[in-house]
């Protein structure tokens, strides 16, 4: 009788544990499908209605976005025209807007949007204005899924993928005729992550300014999804999950480990709010010790009581002067 009270408890216990395995399994996937599909959609009008009629000559900041916004008015510019082109090596159509440099062979700076958004946020169109007014060339370009590009499944990957959207704006460029010594990137929020992989995975860029960026997805993830509520584990669960549904590209490729290992000496500016509660400024702790590590040494410029990109409305002057004399030290001046 004994024995067979033992082996009834064992199997209870194996029937609970087996079913404990089973429900584990089925939230861990349940939180991962939830929350990726939250972090990955992109929605329509730019993420923000505000946005959709936007344009280089004619744009503002969102009511609410910081007290007392800059005056916009010498940075907006009509000089402007629609493009568009390919990505590298997919075949979708991307659609921008490109305003040449002041002089012929000037240098010319690829301008990324984040996630959610598109080319008509004012966090890509003042930094544009900033570069145009000192005589850069620049190129504002909707990633896939994003503004009035092509869409391929209405998902963001992380930048995995976006990156051969800006090589293709980078592609784009070169058959204008500009030098690959002339042509640097700008990328803000998880546009720069996309700019920083875009950087390593081509040696020519020659230059990279980025604006809150995250080192790595997973981490920037997990904080993110803690910040809005959630804990941090379904964010991990959203990246298996994501390549399950049909995005084996998601977060195959991380910022941090691009520049340590291909950044090889080229040009790197790194800028993050103090207060950055969408992706924490640590991330800009470890990309300048990953850039370092590559021939970079750069310190990164935090800026105190900066919410997400807002460094560039709160110091609107020495966003300006420091852009601008970085890239005209990186590409050669305008």
């Amino acid at each position: 009788m004994a024995a067979r009270r033992r082996f009834r408890s064992r199997r209870i216990a194996a029937v609970v544990g087996t079913a404990l395995l089973i429900a584990g399994i089925a939230v861990y996937a349940g939180g991962g499908v939830l929350a990726y599909e939250q972090q990955s959609t992109v929605h329509p009008h730019c993420g923000n209605p505000t946005m959709a009629s936007q344009t280089p000559a004619d744009f503002g900041i969102q009511h609410g976005v910081v007290a007392n916004p800059p005056d916009l008015r010498p940075y907006r510019f009509s000089d402007y025209r629609d493009v568009e082109f390919p990505p590298r090596g997919d075949d979708l159509t991307l659609r921008g807007w490109y305003a040449p440099p002041s002089s012929t062979g000037g240098p010319a700076v690829i301008l990324v949007h984040g996630y959610n958004t598109c080319r008509r946020d004012w966090n890509v169109l003042l930094p544009a204005g900033m570069l145009h007014r000192a005589g850069f060339g620049v190129l504002l370009l909707d990633l896939r899924n994003h503004g009035d590009s092509d869409s391929d499944g209405g998902r963001w990957a992380g930048g995995a993928k976006e990156y051969r959207d800006v090589l293709g704006a980078w592609d784009w460029l070169r058959a204008q005729g500009e030098p690959p010594s002339r042509i640097g990137i700008f990328g803000v929020s998880l546009g720069a992550a996309t700019a920083t992989i875009a950087t390593g995975e081509e040696p020519a860029v020659a230059a990279t300014w980025e604006d809150s960026g995250y080192a790595s997805y997973d981490v920037a993830a997990a904080e993110f999804a803690e910040t809005n509520g959630y804990p941090g584990w379904v964010a991990d669960a959203a990246i298996p999950m994501g390549r399950m549904l049909g995005d084996p590209e998601l977060a195959t490729r991380e910022p941090l480990r691009e520049v340590r290992d291909h950044l090889g000496g080229r040009p790197f500016f790194i800028v993050h709010g103090l207060s950055d509660s969408t992706i924490r400024p640590h991330n800009a702790i470890e990309l300048a010790i990953a850039v370092a590590a590559a021939g970079t040494p750069v310190e990164p410029w935090l800026v105190p009581s900066a919410e997400h990109t807002r460094e560039m409305l709160l110091e609107t002057d020495r966003y300006d002067e420091r852009l601008t004399t970085f890239f005209a030290s990186a590409l050669g001046a305008p």
